[in-house]
C-alpha cells in the first residue's frame, strides 16, 4: 500500500495546482451498512471491506488534477476556502456543473451557465456576481470539479 504523492504544477496568485501521482490511496475501513442521515438506526459492528479512496475519487488518472481553493465565492456550493477539488478534464462542460475555469489569466472555480445564449460563469454567493463571458474575454474550461473535500464543519 502507497500514498500517492502530489505533483507541484505552479503556483500563481491564489492557485495551487497538483497532478496526482501515485494511485495506490490508503485503503481505509468500509463499512458495509449505510449511516443514516434520517432518523437514528440501528448500526452494524462490523467491517466488510476495505475501499482505495483513488478508485472512488479518480476516474480517469491522466487528465485528474487536484487544486486548493482559496476564496469564499462557491461558499454555497460547499466549496470553501482551503477545500481540494478533485477535477476532471475528460469530463465534458455542460450547464449546471462546476468546472475549474481559466479567465482572462487567471484560475476561478464556478458554475458553468447557459442563458438565453450567452455563457456565465456562476458564483454560489450572493456576495459576488455572476460573469458574462464576452467574445473578448479568455475564457477556457480547464476541467469539471467531480469531488469536493474538505473538513467537517466545527462548531
Amino acid at each position: 500500500m502507497r500514498l500517492a504523492t502530489l505533483e507541484y504544477i505552479n503556483h500563481p496568485p491564489l492557485l495551487e495546482l497538483y497532478r496526482i501521482q501515485g494511485l495506490d490511496l490508503l485503503d481505509v475501513p468500509f463499512y458495509v451498512s449505510y449511516i443514516s442521515a434520517g432518523f437514528p438506526s440501528p448500526a452494524d459492528d462490523y467491517l466488510d471491506d476495505s475501499i482505495n479512496l483513488s478508485d472512488y475519487l479518480v476516474r480517469n488518472p491522466s487528465a485528474t488534477f487536484v487544486m486548493r481553493v482559496r476564496g469564499n465565492s462557491m461558499i454555497d456550493a460547499n466549496i470553501r476556502d482551503g477545500a481540494v477539488l478533485v477535477v476532471d478534464r475528460s469530463v465534458k462542460p455542460a450547464d449546471g456543473l462546476i468546472a475549474a475555469c481559466y479567465l482572462d489569466g487567471a484560475f476561478t472555480v464556478k458554475t458553468i451557465r447557459l442563458r438565453e445564449g450567452k455563457l456565465y460563469l456562476e458564483a454560489a454567493n450572493a456576495a459576488y456576481p455572476d460573469i458574462e463571458v464576452a467574445e473578448e474575454m479568455e475564457m477556457r474550461v480547464f476541467g469539471i470539479v467531480t469531488y469536493i473535500i474538505h473538513q467537517a464543519s466545527k462548531r
